[in-house]
């Protein structure tokens, strides 16, 4: 059991693609870890196919100091604004922080908003500059950078280059040596935080914990606050970086528990763990509970699979609280469930893994955002899809959410983002220059205008140089309607879209004209419209598809001719009363391309 001064918990904060999970593999290297392959913590075959961290990892590392052996326990994160909830979880198990930025890229929109949630948490912060190697790094102009975004003094640096090994020892030295040791009494009744969870087949859920205070043991009775459940552990140990049994787990400590839980549903990231009985801890605070701000609907394509992506979707939500679902039904889809997302990142991440890990076929819904409805009776309303929204006499206000988005981005394009940020609706807050050719612009825009393409625009518009953060700060009124489609009078539920009443126009024409591309022609015309409440305001029609039925009439009188045109008319007539419009699967996957504002 090792003392509490030779134990350092740390992290690594950065902007995506900064080298994160590159600095942990070198660490590990550095540490005695032989077995290494490259992105050796992100396990998952979509974090390695991205490059991209996706769920938090723990890993313990032995460094021998001056002749003292220190246990280095490193927590890697995510760096990508979705994931910001995974971070957030990680700051709370650690006592400091690694804030690592790009040598040529420089301090990033992600680096600013990762480096604030480490201060807010109380972590010592040890910051690192890496891929020094490279011909076109800019360390002295970075130090600049970092000094006037974070107060950060340029002599506190460490420089490394995480694929060479440059500078790795004297990083070590500075987890060490600057890095506060956890508090914590191994005497004192257990009190264990729950940072993760996740499901393996053949022993049920493993739970990772950070032990506040207190030891658990092998064959000990635990008991979790907030689940009110007892369990014996019949494993516990930490991650090295797979799974290796020990008898004890002390204060300071983070680990893994086997408890023989058959449902990841029974544990709550966020928990307490601590032993049954009048003498246990007190609960810890945990964490907030993520704001789910995407919402859409997930069904299967063939309508047969209800049951397997329900199960495919439980076995998701367990190892990742951030996300949910629940049932819903749709008259032109079937049965299939509505889904929260942190972002769209998120989204996609999720329908990708359920197709590669549950092979299962999955037809998405227009990504939407949570509104809130006051109604005329004052009942205030969360509305998660535009079916829910009432009729527009009986409401009040219309509320969309708004986000503070932080952009930082090279001078010269300052003028082109500015046009992008106006044209959604953007509220301009400010401008910071942190060095003579970077600066940070700092906009209001509604949640709605930033989910869909914005990061895509942004990308194009400054050559890949600029990226961006946000963080919702509320929600504000606006002018905004229901856009229903309606297919040969009927309204499609799965295609109505909640947007800003200057847009409707351009959006439902861009719906229907889409449509009309990809709905079959059937034996009877077919309208196609886009209304807002009972007034439409765009409109095409699929005609019908003819037969010719005089061709075996040659010459003589016109009235045979006239009597089975007239035959036929009534004929159509009658099947358009009848008739089910056939709205083919990409049809609606169509739409949800030009929904999603490609021509905006």
């Amino acid at each position: 059991m090792p003392d509490l001064k030779h134990i350092r918990n740390f992290c690594i904060v950065a902007h995506i693609d900064h080298g994160k999970s590159t600095l942990a593999d070198r660490l590990m290297q550095s540490t005695g870890e032989r077995e290494l392959r490259a992105q050796m913590l992100d396990d998952m075959d979509l974090e390695r196919e991205r490059g991209i961290t996706i769920k938090a990892r723990a890993v313990r590392m032995i460094h021998k100091h001056r002749g003292e052996e220190y246990e280095l326990n490193l927590i890697d994160t995510p760096g990508h604004v979705d994931f910001h909830y995974e971070v957030s979880r990680s700051l709370a198990c650690c006592e400091g922080a690694l804030l690592l930025v790009d040598a040529f890229q420089g301090v990033e929109a992600q680096t600013v908003a990762n480096a604030f949630a480490a201060m807010d948490a109380n972590l010592t912060i040890v910051p690192v500059i890496n891929k020094i190697d490279l011909t076109h790094a800019r360390t002295d102009e970075v130090k600049l950078e970092m000094h006037q975004t974070l107060a950060i003094e340029p002599d506190e640096v460490v420089l490394c280059s995480a694929k060479s090994g440059l500078g790795i020892p004297e990083l070590l030295e500075a987890i060490v040596e600057r890095i506060e040791p956890p508090e914590g009494d191994p005497e004192a009744p257990l009190q264990a935080m729950v940072f993760d969870s996740h499901y393996d087949e053949f022993r049920g859920a493993i739970t990772y914990v950070r032990v506040m205070n207190g030891t658990v043991r092998r064959g000990q009775k635990i008991r979790f606050l907030r689940a009110g459940e007892n369990h014996d552990v019949l494993e516990l140990g930490q991650f090295v970086p797979h799974r290796r049994p020990c008898d004890s787990l002390s204060a300071g400590q983070v680990g893994y528990l086997i408890c023989n839980i058959k449902s990841l549903g029974e544990i709550h990231v966020g928990d307490t763990v601590s032993i049954p009985g009048e003498s246990g801890a007190k609960p810890l605070p945990g964490y907030k509970e993520p704001k789910r701000m995407v919402f859409c609907g997930l069904f299967p394509s063939d309508g047969q699979n209800f049951d397997e992506l329900r199960e495919a979707l439980s076995k998701l939500a367990i190892n990742d609280p951030s996300f949910e679902f629940e049932p819903e039904t749709s008259d032109a889809l079937g049965f299939g469930f509505r889904c929260g997302f942190l972002g769209l990142l998120h989204m996609e991440i999720i329908q990708q893994r359920l197709e590669q890990e549950s092979d299962i076929d999955v037809v998405q819904t227009a990504p939407n955002v949570t509104y809130e409805i006051t109604l005329r009776t004052g009942e205030v309303l969360q509305i998660h899809k535009p079916q829910d929204v009432p009729d527009a006499g009986e409401i009040e206000e219309f509320r969309q959410p708004i986000v503070k988005v932080s952009i930082i981005l090279p001078s010269e394009y300052i003028g082109p983002i500015m046009q992008l940020c106006n044209d959604r609706r953007g509220k301009f807050v400010r401008t910071e220059y942190l060095s003579p050719t970077r600066a940070m612009l700092v906009y209001e825009i509604p949640l709605a205008e930033v989910i869909y393409d914005m990061h895509d625009k942004l990308k194009s518009a400054t050559r890949g140089y600029g990226t961006m953060d946000y963080e919702v700060i509320g929600f504000q009124p606006a002018d905004l309607v229901r856009l229903d489609i309606l297919v040969g009078g009927k309204r499609v539920d799965a295609l109505s879209i909640i947007c800003d009443r200057r847009d409707a126009d351009r959006r439902g024409r861009a719906v229907v004209k889409k449509l009309r591309t990809e709905i079959d022609r059937h034996m009877f015309e077919i309208a196609l419209q886009a209304a807002i409440g009972s007034r439409v305001i765009a409109r095409e029609t699929i005609s019908a598809m003819r037969k010719n039925v005089t061709a075996k009439c040659y010459g003589g009188d016109i009235t045979r001719k006239r009597k089975l045109w007239a035959k036929q008319r009534e004929g159509k007539k009658r099947m358009k009363s009848i008739g089910n419009v056939d709205i083919p699967q990409k049809a609606f996957l169509a739409v949800l391309e030009t929904g999603a504002d490609s021509d905006k």
